[in-house]
């Protein structure tokens, strides 16, 4: 039977009813970059099969937002929420055996360590100390934690601290009085209080000791440092018996100084540290042990005071002695350091021309070799059959990616505002250069309107990077975004002038 007239009207109209219009494309707004998930602090498993990672989400409606634990199989696949949304966790990291996740919690009332069977169950509270948990780190033994918190120099127990610390907004005057250092870290305000590292024993029911061992000898300095320190400024040697750590000891010249030094400690904290670079008066920081424990590498700067000097990478006897300098012609300052799954090789992350790319620098000979590039890679975690990245681009907020050993096509792991941005047309860009000031190569980035047209005028926001020690590049910030303008219907430019960082140290 032929179909009728008013049949086909009636499956078109039915059709029609069906599917719903695709929603018409548009700019991106600041609105939307607050609302973004954002992924951060990979942390891969010891059989390379599990990525664990932070998932920030923003309930614009409560003006809230909250930081839970997400996981992901390195072959793909749907992500699984690990911890609930009531309460922070952060800082994830695994047990060598793969058993158990640690990580930091205020689901307690304030911020501490706790850990997770990956097997099934209920997290348990691993530290209960009466100060917030600032970093740890779990000892390569797994029978100890490192952990930094925020105390009183004079001091000897963390019960003094928080008794003093809760006395304070009691007092009848709200004067403060500052005699040396700084009063003031970005945002906050001192409040006397210096930032010191502590390790604690692990009992057999995943407990710590109640008073733990003050490693860091009562230096007047922060370990991390302040404001923007974290775990990397810290480590275990492998055998778990000690540890170095960098701090910035404190005096009349602490506001302007660059001098941080690697101190070696027992976990006891029954001997001072021992100063492992007082030789340099500049920056000596990111300690990494070689996995035989004889070998520490480490990051440092030559120019005392300069906080952009290039961070060449160093190398030492682990107990102390004369350094040298792996790379010494790669004109490029080093971050992120970590050592490769062979111990043959340093991995780092640098600006360069404009990225932020992973580089694996071989420790006999210095050959650097760019491994991961495209846009900015903000984190990343090594393993024996691969690593994965935390990687963001100018048209894309930040997704974790797993590129195997060897060579071979990276997998996208996650797209975490897929349906978020399903609307939204980024503008497109790309990088320009040009001879500047003293016949140097001068690199910038344009971006187009979300809505550009061949042959129409836009206008344009010129945006100049802060520092200025710094580069703008192919990144997608948080804070100062060009899509946000190109959002609005402008072309986007900016320049990484001379003084940025990514060109050579000459250039900045």
């Amino acid at each position: 039977m032929k179909p009728t007239l008013n049949r086909l009207l009636l499956a078109a109209f039915t059709t029609l009813v069906a599917t719903p219009a695709a929603a018409e494309p548009r700019g991106f707004t600041a609105n939307d970059l607050v609302q973004l998930d954002r992924v951060g602090s990979p942390a891969l498993s010891p059989d390379g099969k599990t990525v664990v990672y932070t998932l920030r989400e923003v309930d614009l409606a409560a003006n809230k937002a909250s930081t839970g634990l997400w996981r992901v199989s390195t072959a793909g696949g749907a992500s699984q929420q690990l911890t609930g949304s009531g309460s922070t966790a952060v800082e994830p990291q695994w047990s060598k055996d793969g058993q158990w996740l640690y990580f930091l919690s205020t689901r307690s009332g304030s911020m501490q360590v706790w850990r997770l069977p990956m097997a099934g169950g209920e997290a348990q509270q691993v530290t209960d100390y009466p100060l917030d948990v600032g970093s740890y780190k779990l000892s390569p033994t797994g029978k100890a934690l490192a952990l930094s918190m925020d105390v009183f120099i004079d001091c000897d127990t963390l019960e003094c601290s928080a008794a003093k610390l809760a006395k304070q907004p009691g007092d009848k005057t709200s004067g403060v009085i500052y005699d040396g250092g700084f009063m003031r870290h970005w945002d906050t305000w001192s409040d006397g209080r210096r930032s010191q590292l502590f390790v604690s024993a692990i009992d057999a029911y995943g407990q710590t000791v109640d008073q733990p061992a003050r490693v860091s000898g009562g230096l007047d300095g922060d370990v991390p440092s302040k404001p923007f320190g974290d775990a990397s400024e810290y480590a275990f040697a492998p055998d778990g018996q000690s540890l170095v750590f960098s701090m910035r000891v404190a005096g009349r010249e602490e506001a302007w100084s660059t001098n941080f030094d690697l101190y070696r400690a027992g976990i006891d904290g029954k001997a001072a540290p021992k100063n492992l670079t007082a030789a340099n008066k500049a920056w000596d920081t990111a300690p990494v042990f070689s996995a035989d424990g004889k070998t520490l590498y480490y990051l440092a700067m030559k120019r005392p005071g300069f906080e952009a000097d290039r961070f060449a990478i160093m190398a030492m006897p682990a107990s102390g002695g004369t350094p040298r300098e792996i790379a010494p012609d790669w004109d490029r300052s080093a971050g992120g350091m970590s050592l490769s799954a062979d111990g043959e090789s340093l991995y780092v992350t640098a600006n360069d021309l404009g990225q932020h790319p992973l580089f694996a620098v071989n420790i006999a000979d210095g050959k650097v070799e760019r491994i991961a590039d495209r846009g900015f890679i903000g984190g990343y975690d090594v393993g024996a059959n691969g690593l994965v990245i935390a990687r963001d681009t100018l048209a894309a907020p930040v997704d974790l990616y797993f590129a195997p050993v060897g060579g071979g096509a990276e997998r996208q792991l996650t797209n975490a505002n897929k349906d978020r941005l399903k609307d939204v047309r980024f503008g497109d860009y790309q990088q320009f250069s040009f001879t500047g000031w003293n016949d140097d190569t001068v690199y910038g980035y344009v971006v187009k309107p979300w809505n550009w047209k061949q042959g129409r005028k836009y206008p344009v926001a010129f945006i100049i990077h802060g520092g200025p020690q710094g580069s703008m590049g192919d990144h997608f910030h948080y804070r100062w975004n060009p899509q946000t303008y190109a959002g609005n219907g402008y072309a986007v430019v900016f320049i990484d002038f001379h003084g940025s960082t990514g060109y050579g140290q000459a250039f900045t």
